[in-house]
């Protein structure tokens, strides 16, 4: 009889350390070198509507000087996460051509279940900044965002001009996929330590997280032929880290409020698709193939009117299980995915379904090659 004890804490011990391996994954540690820099960006490099194909004025998007003086203005300076190399931060990290169409923003962060992101941080900017991720995994060390917490350490919620921090995200079951999901989903990261005026400036971008055991050596979900990600933005303006500077480039002044009266831009934001509007995303950079499995990661920004309704002409998606060609970002910083198997050949409209937002420039194109 004394044989069957033996049989049976073998049977506990090895249904034990299979439940361990379970709880603690041996996954990948992706380590990514990002920097916060400052550039100019162009809304409109084409000073055109090329989702219409025409040229015309943009009376809405003009700086007030008085009740006289209307000047276009699509030139701002921004802040943009960037991808290096290395930690000398000396070489830039050619962006990917699946990833051009990211345009402003930061780069693809990503991991399957059980991997850990490691991020080192370059602060190039004039003003203090972080990153700060969503859905993964962090320690308060890790958390890059700086508020009342009780905590000595601030480093890493605000990264002061020149600094480089180092910030850990597990990415645990709980930033997976859900029963609902499909195969990966997106989470946004940002700066936030003026979150309102870090945002506005450009410091914003996405991760991916691949369920467990459906991702490629990479990261990439197994069941995807091709992603793409893009944000739906009200972007203001007039509530950035650099209104004095430009300000000063289109009037001269680099007060709110001139001699000849206010001076502002257009107060409804700059309604853009990652940072492009009126078609200026380049639809070479939204190209799919009939009958690939394309993945759309969706979000919308931090502002008050970062309401929207992404809209596909010619072709449909599903979004949980369910059929739609629109479907909601219906709150700042909201986030979806929706699968495409595009079966018709063409080029494409791709905007906000708010008849305000694709008057005022939230539009663009996809092209499906036969």
């Amino acid at each position: 009889m004394r044989p069957r004890p033996l049989v049976f804490l073998f049977v506990v011990m090895s249904v034990g350390s299979s439940l361990a391996a379970q709880a603690k994954p041996k996954g990948v540690t992706r380590t990514y070198y990002v920097a916060a820099e400052e550039t100019d960006w162009n809304y409109n490099p084409s000073d055109s509507d090329l989702t219409m194909g025409r040229q015309h004025k943009y009376e809405q998007y003009h700086i007030v000087r008085g009740p006289d003086t209307n000047t276009v203005a699509w030139i701002f300076r921004k802040a943009i996460y960037r991808e290096y190399t290395d930690s000398t931060f000396a070489t830039l990290k050619p962006r990917d051509a699946r990833w051009q169409h990211l345009e402003m923003l930061g780069p693809v962060l990503r991991g399957a279940v059980g991997d850990t992101i490691v991020v080192v941080f370059r602060n190039r900017t004039h003003f203090a900044a972080s990153m700060h991720p969503h859905g993964v995994f962090y320690d308060k060390k890790s958390e890059g965002a700086l508020y009342n917490d009780g905590e000595k350490d601030k480093s890493g919620d605000s990264v002061a001009t020149g600094g480089t921090y180092r910030y850990t995200w597990p990415i645990t079951e709980r930033a997976g996929p859900g029963p609902n999901d499909p195969s990966s989903i997106v989470w946004p990261y940002h700066s936030h330590v003026n979150e309102l005026e870090d945002v506005y400036s450009g410091l914003i971008g996405a991760i991916i997280v691949t369920r467990r055991g459906m991702a490629r050596p990479d990261g990439t979900p197994m069941d995807v032929d091709r992603e793409f990600v893009t944000m739906f933005a009200a972007t203001d303006e007039n509530t950035t880290h650099f209104v004095p500077v430009n300000l000063k480039r289109y009037t001269g002044d680099t007060a709110s409020a001139g001699p000849k009266g206010p001076i502002g831009f257009y107060q409804f934001g700059y309604l853009n698709i990652n940072g492009r509007m009126y078609g200026n995303l380049p639809v070479d950079e939204l190209t799919m193939h009939v009958g690939e499995r394309v993945r759309w990661y969706l979000f919308s920004s931090t502002g008050f009117d970062d309401i929207h309704s992404p809209h596909w002409h010619g072709n449909t998606v599903l979004q949980n299980g369910t059929r739609h060609d629109v479907i909601d970002l219906d709150g700042p910083l909201t986030m979806t995915e929706a699968d495409m198997v595009p079966d018709v050949a063409g080029i494409w409209l791709f905007h906000c379904h708010f008849g305000e937002h694709m008057m005022d420039g939230m539009s663009g194109r996809y092209r499906v090659l036969p």
